[in-house]
């Protein structure tokens, strides 16, 4: 295999790693991540990864140090990077629901509207994102870097703007949003040139391809069932409009497998349903990846 032909992937350390690790895993790659090295191994010899900050990805795909990564829409908006964005891909360590930039102060704070904070101070890591924000409201702040926990310096300066998932930390922080920024998922980004090259493009998009695939079956379920032919159409009635089951014929003639794909809410509701409908030998089973 020539030297060209190996895609060098950016794989985000820090608090996606896990996620990314597992997500890859059911995408149907092995990959490897060490808790203190930054090269993890990954079974395909058309890969070569290695690990950055989440914050830093997008430099270095627009940079060309590596050829395409996974990072936050946040960062990528932070750093101002010019790459190519592959696909989204919902999935975080906490929640499937976007990461929110929120504005906040402590309960006590007598800040109610953003316009309040005009000559205060705002701490955050979102430097960049933060005071085009201010700008654009032409609302005059100073904005301080702080590098993490910066919930605990909400009663150091007059605001801060974090990042949330389910705003439990801000809870218990005792903290108020004012506003939200911004709203952010991972994402699957490509250096500019690395995608006009026929090959990466191709290798790339068939591994964004495997990961969204991983990502759909992780909220769906296959469903099998047997049921009598009298029956059929009650079975069938029960099932979401928009799906049709694939039907096979069995050895006894009065009787047909049913088999279906459904989100994992609805097999919930409709199993119960299915039973008293007629339906046995249901069986459900997890999947892997759906590739739509």
């Amino acid at each position: 295999m020539s030297k060209e032909q190996i895609l060098k992937i950016g794989i985000p350390k820090g608090s996606l790693s896990e996620s990314t690790a597992d997500l890859f895993r059911r995408a149907g790659f092995n990959l490897g991540i060490l808790s203190r090295g930054y090269r993890p191994s990954i079974d395909d010899p058309q890969l070569s990864c290695i690990m950055f900050r989440a914050q830093e990805m997008s430099r270095y795909v627009e940079d060309g140090v590596v050829d395409a990564g996974l990072t936050g829409h946040d960062w990528v908006c932070e750093n101002g990077s010019d790459i190519h964005e592959v696909c989204e891909l919902v999935y975080s360590k906490a929640t499937t629901r976007p990461a929110r930039w929120v504005l906040a102060v402590p309960n006590e704070s007598k800040v109610q509207r953003v316009e309040d904070l005009r000559g205060g101070i705002v701490a955050t890591e979102l430097v960049n994102v933060t005071r085009r924000y201010f700008e654009q409201k032409g609302i005059d702040v100073r904005i301080e870097f702080s590098w993490g926990a910066t919930e605990v310096k909400a009663r150091l300066v007059d605001a801060i703007v974090e990042l949330t998932e389910t705003g439990s930390s801000l809870q218990a922080n005792n903290l108020r949003v004012i506003d939200e920024l911004l709203a952010s998922t991972p994402r699957f980004i490509a250096n500019k040139e690395a995608y006009d090259e026929p090959w990466k493009r191709q290798k790339i998009d068939s591994v964004a391809l495997l990961l969204r695939g991983a990502i759909e079956a992780r909220a769906k379920v296959g469903l099998k069932l047997n049921v009598a032919k009298s029956k059929m159409n009650k079975v069938l009635a029960i099932l979401p409009a928009e799906l049709s089951p694939t039907i096979s014929s069995l050895a006894d003639e009065k009787y047909v497998a049913m088999e279906v794909i459904l989100e994992v809410e609805v097999e919930r509701q409709i199993v119960p349903q299915l039973q008293k409908a007629g339906a046995t030998g249901i069986i459900v089973y997890p999947l892997n990846k759906v590739i739509p």
